[in-house]
């Protein structure tokens, strides 16, 4: 199993709200800062897009973005232009079209928002990039082109589910992303996705993934990898900043983590199913690595207490500076 494959099996991700913005400049709307990542794609036109703290970027028809953590921004015809607050804006809109501005050049750009399981997305949020911009000059798979479209033409005309399809396009869009950036940007990443790269530690962290059940030992790891013990500890620890099996250790948890939230096993069953012969040994791991014991955890919702990612996650992008790249 691709890890990252995981990481979205634990997501959950769906989206709470879309709309589409029918401007003619003079026109400008600021998304205030929120729980819930962003989407934006410019179907016509043009707009300046102005992440907080950065400087105005301009995106086209064709442009795409996610903006991972929610961050406040705001999009104008003209940088100057004043803007309003999205609450006031979006408050009076039919079938989720909202008509901003004045009578000048026109744009037309669906935004959404995304709600997910950040405790199960952390491996990968902690990587991710403030904003992820995709420019339609640059390369782009088949199937991010196919997805755009068809939310350009799902908002435009709105009919019977449309609802529900802008929400499954969404999330397939936001995996799109958050897949591509992982791909483009895996040669400079840390942790898990730079080990991704390695051909030896892919197939170690392969075998992790598809069998986390399984007793491993750093010969059983080493041998996946096609390498000496030793070779393969250090490579291995070098690349992630963890023992192989304090990895392994750690992405038990996380699987553990969560199905204690979706609350679908009982503790025994997840004990077995992330590699523990009994309730009681997986209760003393679970609570050695995050400080609480799996019951709190599930009573609380998994919103207390933490699970951290495994392996230490340092974002090259950390000078938050906005990322181009080809989907």
């Amino acid at each position: 199993m691709d890890p990252i494959d995981d990481v979205f099996g634990s997501m959950r991700v769906h989206t709470s709200l879309y709309a589409r913005i029918e401007a003619a400049a003079p026109w400008g709307v600021t998304f205030v800062r929120g729980a819930a990542a962003r989407f934006g794609y410019v179907v016509r036109g043009q707009s300046w897009l102005t992440l907080e703290g950065h400087a105005p970027v301009r995106v086209a028809a064709g442009d795409c973005w996610i903006i991972v953590d929610g961050a406040q921004y705001s999009l104008q015809d003209d940088p100057k232009t004043p803007t309003e607050f999205c609450y006031k804006a979006l408050r009076q809109h039919a079938n989720h079209v909202v008509e901003l501005g004045g009578g000048g050049d026109r744009a037309t750009v669906v935004t959404g928002w995304f709600l997910f399981d950040r405790q199960g997305a952390k491996p990968l949020i902690d990587l991710m990039p403030e904003i992820i911009l995709t420019r339609m000059d640059q390369e782009r798979s088949e199937l991010m082109q196919s997805t755009l479209q068809l939310l350009a033409v799902e908002t435009g005309r709105p009919s019977l589910g449309t609802d529900i399809v802008v929400s499954r396009l969404a999330d397939i869009l936001f995996i799109q992303a958050i897949r591509a950036h992982a791909a483009n940007c895996a040669a400079e990443a840390s942790g898990w996705i730079r080990a991704l790269v390695d051909p030896r530690l892919s197939r170690a962290f392969k075998a992790i993934h598809a069998r986390v059940e399984h007793a491993w030992t750093v010969e059983d790891l080493a041998r996946e990898a096609g390498m000496s013990r030793s070779a393969f500890a250090a490579r291995f620890r070098e690349s992630v900043g963890l023992s192989p099996l304090d990895y392994v250790t750690r992405w038990r948890m996380f699987r553990a983590g969560a199905m204690l939230r979706r609350a679908e096993r009982s503790m025994a069953e997840i004990a077995v199913k992330v590699g523990y012969e009994n309730e009681s040994a997986f209760a003393k791991a679970f609570k050695r690595v995050t400080g609480i014991t799996p019951g709190a955890y599930r009573k609380h919702g998994g919103e207390i207490g933490f699970i951290a990612p495994p392996g230490p996650t340092p974002d090259p992008m950390a000078d938050g500076r906005i990322v181009r790249l080809a989907a």
